[in-house]
């Protein structure tokens, strides 16, 4: 199958890999494509790093965790806002565009968005768990 020679972050995600390797990934087609991602990539364990980007309009709909590994959230439109639980506390972080947060590993996140938004998201997404927002 042949790529677009200048494929689109927010429809192609990219996998970083040891040994400074970079594969472009196939189009993302919603939560499902996760589960594909991981299975081709499961060799990396924790060194794997998925490079995503996603627009979004309203809060997060859950919680997510990545026990294995820091992401990186860059806010390159809009403006969100980071939720991490720290200590069971609830610590919040805005950002607006060139703004970026760091979600240690283990660390329960989600966020606030209350009109358009776009980030990149850096992550070490072995072992990534989620729960539903109350």
């Amino acid at each position: 199958r042949r790529m677009n020679p200048n494929p689109i972050l927010a429809r192609h995600p990219i996998h970083l890999g040891p040994g400074a390797t970079a594969v472009t990934e196939p189009e993302f087609t919603g939560m499902e494509w996760y589960q594909g991602y991981m299975q081709r990539h499961a060799p990396d364990g924790t060194e794997g790093r998925l490079v995503s980007m996603f627009s979004f309009d309203a809060p997060w709909e859950g919680w997510e965790v990545h026990p294995n590994g820091h992401e990186v959230v860059i806010c390159t439109a809009g403006e969100l806002t980071l939720i991490q639980v720290v200590v069971g506390k609830q610590v919040r972080t805005t950002l607006r565009p060139g703004e970026y947060a760091i979600n240690p590993p283990g660390v329960w996140h989600t966020a606030d968005v209350s009109a358009r938004a776009t980030a990149v998201f850096i992550t070490a997404g072995a072992g990534t768990e989620g729960r539903p927002r109350r």
